[in-house]
């Protein structure tokens, strides 16, 4: 009697066992299924023209025509392509000079929009709509007609005797108006920084003035330390993005005047589609990831001196 009672208990564990594991099956196809629009993009649109331009990236190619030349591409790069170390030269310049404005203007935006006051959501939405807009086209003429001979910028610094000039056609303002641009799109870090702000706890400030200390003491004592990991992530965003600007000096500047705004994604452009040498603008384009790398690497490396972790 007991050998059967075992018998069946062993039999329904191993149909209850079974039922499980087809179950599991099922599951898993419907997990992979949901995903396939998801992996197919990931294989098809990123991985597979990823490790394709890194196969150009050593070859002599065109429309029509592929040549294997090894290292050639990335030993002309820096023997025999000013123009590549020019573009180099800009967009770093770009990057060292827009990123740090920008994250001091988005940080100073949050700090006045993170109290509570009547029609704050209103005036934080007005805020961000430059960043929603984008570098967009409307955007591109709307900038050329500001900062033109006769635009807006001159006719207000004329009243105080400035000289009129064409800030985009000037080799020693176009960069700048780029930068303006890109500092004026700061919706996002500062939204980010206002998350920041606001998990700040209000005791922290209440002791600084308990000591003595006043809103500076507070402000790098206490709101800095606090918000440094934010800083950090807002720092790498914003620097990873900042190396890829292309839509600003293509519409706006043309990458001139004198290539003072051809930054290295808009020179890649022109080699590329332009030039048609795919495979010289592939080694530049894996020569433009190197120095991304190599940068975001340089903030991580330097940030245990600067960022604050509760921890």
């Amino acid at each position: 009697m007991n050998m059967k009672i075992n018998h069946q208990r062993q039999s329904n564990k191993q149909s209850g066992g079974h039922k499980s594991i087809g179950r599991g099956v099922k599951d898993n196809i419907a997990a992979y299924l949901f995903l396939a629009p998801w992996l197919i993009g990931l294989f098809v649109f990123t991985l597979w023209p990823f490790l394709n331009s890194l196969l150009l990236s050593f070859q002599d190619t065109n429309l029509f025509t592929s040549e294997f030349v090894g290292l050639n591409n990335y030993i002309k790069m820096v023997t025999d392509d000013p123009k590549f170390i020019k573009s180099l030269w800009v967009t770093l310049k770009f990057v060292f000079v827009s990123v740090p404005l920008k994250l001091t203007f988005a940080l100073l935006v949050a700090m006045l929009l993170k109290n509570e006051i009547r029609g704050m959501s209103l005036y934080r939405t007005v805020i961000y709509i430059p960043s929603l807009i984008g570098a967009s086209v409307a955007v591109a003429v709307m900038w050329t007609q500001l900062f033109g001979r006769n635009g807006i910028i001159n006719d207000v610094l004329s009243v105080f005797g400035v000289e009129k000039i064409s800030w985009i056609s000037n080799p020693k303002t176009a960069l700048s108006v780029l930068v303006i641009l890109y500092v004026w799109q700061f919706g996002s870090s500062m939204v980010i920084f206002l998350s920041g702000l606001k998990n700040i706890p209000n005791s922290l400030y209440e002791a600084c003035m308990v000591d003595g200390g006043g809103k500076i003491a507070s402000f790098f004592n206490i709101t800095l330390p606090m918000l440094s990991p934010i800083i950090l992530f807002n720092f790498i965003l914003q620097t990873i993005g900042s190396f890829q600007v292309f839509t600003q000096a293509f519409l706006i500047t043309k990458g001139g005047p004198m290539n003072e705004t051809n930054f290295m994604v808009l020179y890649i452009y022109d080699k590329a589609f332009q030039g048609q040498q795919m495979g010289y603008a592939s080694a530049m384009s894996w020569a433009l990831l190197m120095v991304i790398v190599a940068t975001t690497g340089v903030i991580f490396l330097t940030s245990k001196h600067w960022v604050f972790y509760e921890s």
